[in-house]
């Protein structure tokens, strides 16, 4: 085991900037853990943590002790490495939420079949659905063979189903068309794909001309048109716009393009984090943020924990399968080990230098 621990840490004013640290191992007290992260993934979604940082008290789960900075949260896999906490055992593998560093010291509470919950006193005002920590080798959805695609995609996919199913709640507001900016990030074509198994809507996807021919490949959008043809779209249609770019000049187009008409605006990421800006004195109604963990808590409690987490593996089942099975390969994973590498990695996701197919995963050994 490392005799310390890497951390890489961003500045919260500009993510674009990181570096490196090193510090001891922390002492493992009475019901604590100690965990080695070792697979996990970086892409818009990160970004997207960074930017809503603040607003979204995503620097709170891995503070770094100088308000200046930040550790961007990342989902991946980590191993035990020491346990003074019944119920955990060292070399047990855990799915969950991690800071961009190759250790983490847990406390767990909750402790059952399928994992834990950490109750570090700075974590216990969070969203629970961040703080839990899921055992492998009892993880319905986990397959050794397909850990990269989970640490890209299942954290991704589970606000897509959470979305979906929050316009579905809500009789997708009375809409008939669902418009997605961003179409070829991750998050977007999830949900995509969910919506277009419910059939409800028609369901079209806004997306750059160098990417148009990816995401119509895709299979999972009604239509695809490029932002300079946005004027293409029927503005009497009643429609959804759900904003994965968070490109503010783009959203004010959409909200004077479709006026009355717009049936719901809301805002989910921000993978044009340098064009990012708020809604206020637009036409239609005012955009609202999407928050997946408030949707995730009213349907675990109307379905159970156990009831969503079903019904959320069943709608991944479906999707994996679409995107290792179809026509059109989805994902191609490229894998960063190394402080250089991951540097280089993370800097490319963040100045949208990685192509719609490609997504990153990074290894901070052993």
């Amino acid at each position: 085991m490392n005799a310390s621990v890497q951390h890489f840490t961003v500045q919260r004013n500009n993510p674009a900037q990181g570096r490196w640290h090193q510090a001891p191992l922390p002492a493992v007290g009475a019901g604590e853990v100690l965990l080695h992260v070792d697979l996990v993934s970086f892409t818009a979604n990160n970004v997207t943590y960074a930017m809503f940082g603040e607003r979204m008290k995503y620097w709170a789960f891995f503070p770094t002790n100088d308000a200046a900075s930040g550790s961007i949260p990342v989902w991946g896999f980590a191993d035990v490495v020491a346990s003074a906490a019944d119920g955990v055992a060292v070399g047990e593998r855990f799915y969950g939420y991690y800071p961009m560093s190759s250790h983490l010291l847990v406390k767990p509470a909750r402790v059952g079949p399928g994992g834990f919950l950490d109750a570090s006193e700075h974590r216990r005002e969070l969203p629970a659905i961040y703080n839990q920590y899921v055992r492998c080798s009892t993880d319905s959805m986990y397959r050794q063979d397909r850990e990269a695609e989970l640490a890209i995609l299942r954290p991704l996919f589970a606000t897509s189903f959470l979305l979906d199913d929050f316009l579905a709640d809500n009789q997708d507001f009375g809409a008939t068309r669902v418009l997605l900016s961003s179409a070829s990030s991750k998050t977007a074509y999830g949900t995509a794909a969910c919506l277009a198994a419910r059939g409800s809507v028609e369901v079209v996807g806004l997306t750059s001309p160098s990417n148009a021919g990816f995401v119509n490949a895709l299979g999972c959008y009604s239509r695809v048109v490029t932002y300079d043809a946005l004027a293409s779209l029927d503005p009497s249609v009643p429609t959804v716009y759900c904003d994965f770019a968070g490109n503010a000049a783009l959203r004010a187009d959409i909200h004077r393009h479709c006026g009355e008409a717009l049936t719901y605006s809301c805002s989910i990421g921000g993978t044009h984090w340098d064009h990012l800006g708020g809604g206020a004195a637009l036409p239609g109604p005012r955009p609202v943020l999407f928050f997946a963990p408030s949707q995730a808590k009213k349907r675990a409690g109307e379905w159970g924990p156990d009831g969503l987490q079903r019904r959320l593996g069943e709608a991944w089942e479906r999707f994996i399968t679409q995107v290792t099975s179809g026509p059109t390969k989805w994902l191609t994973v490229a894998t960063s080990s190394g402080q250089e590498a991951i540097s280089k990695a993370v800097a490319d996701v963040m100045q949208g230098r990685v192509p719609p197919n490609e997504g990153h995963v990074l290894r901070f050994g052993s």
